[in-house]
Formats: structure tokens, sequence, C-alpha cells
């Protein structure tokens, strides 16, 4: 997997897709995947069937494992401070992804 804490770029474009609670499937982009307190999360944009980002700019965020075969596995994020903290670092990966190319 790539390095953590590091957005993806375009060329390792990785997809995975979900079963939502709905009943439905989404496709979305792996955008990263980071460490926050030693849990690692998983950040996700779902795209349409050109692989087109979703136009609301939606983002999914789940917690993140591997087990010891490398399988991955996500689960939901249930407490309300966890989730602002993971969302908060995801923000600060944001803003220093967009500096690093307005740098270049």
């Amino acid at each position: 997997m790539a390095d953590k804490n590091k957005l993806f770029d375009e060329e390792e474009d990785m997809f995975v897709t979900l079963d939502l609670d709905n009943g439905t499937q989404a496709e979305c982009q792996v955008i990263t995947i980071f460490d926050v307190s030693g849990q690692d999360y998983i950040a996700l944009l779902p795209v349409d069937e050109n692989e087109e980002p979703n136009g609301e700019g939606e983002v999914y965020i789940y917690r993140y494992a591997e087990d010891k075969d490398g399988n991955p596995s996500l689960s939901n994020i249930e407490d309300d401070e966890e989730y602002e903290a993971v969302a908060d670092r995801f923000d600060e990966l944001l803003d220093e992804a967009e500096f690093e190319d307005e740098a270049e």
C-alpha cells in the first residue's frame, strides 16, 4: 500500500466497492489511508460508472485494518469525537496536498 498520511496520486488509482446500509453498492476511489493516534483510516471518494468523482464532493471515511494475510477490512467510526479528529486530520492532508501542488 502507499505511504500512510499521503494522498494517492493519479497513477495509483485504486477502487473498492462498498455495500451500503440501504442495500445498494457504491464504487469508490481510494483517496488515502492515514493514521490518527495509532489507528488507520481510509478516505473513499464515490465515483460514477465512468470512474468520475461524484458531483457533491462527498467522501466516506472508515476505520481501516488488514488481517495477517493482508486482507483489508473497513468499519464504521461510531464515536463523534473520534470522527472529528479523523475528519480534521483528513482536512490537514488535503491542505498539505494543495500546498505541495502550489509549490510545484
